[in-house]
């Protein structure tokens, strides 16, 4: 198995590695879903100045979401 990367990645492609059997609506819907019920993840995105809706997660945001929810 490949080692995960920190780099950008599209909102869909990082909820699609923690949600692989889910449709891409779904899995992006369940990963938001998971940051919004996550306070210290969702003040974390807000300080490193998420924008929701910008379609990529920056490799600081990418860092943050793994720190909280661990790899995919």
């Amino acid at each position: 198995m490949e080692q995960f990367k920190i780099r950008t990645y599209g909102r869909t492609e990082l909820a699609l590695l923690y949600n692989p059997g889910l449709t891409d609506y779904s899995a992006y819907r369940k990963l938001m879903q998971w940051i919004a019920h996550s306070r210290p993840l969702s003040l974390r995105l807000e300080e490193l100045g998420y924008d929701p809706r910008r379609r990529t997660f920056t490799p600081l945001e990418v860092r943050a979401i793994v720190e909280a929810l661990g790899e995919p």
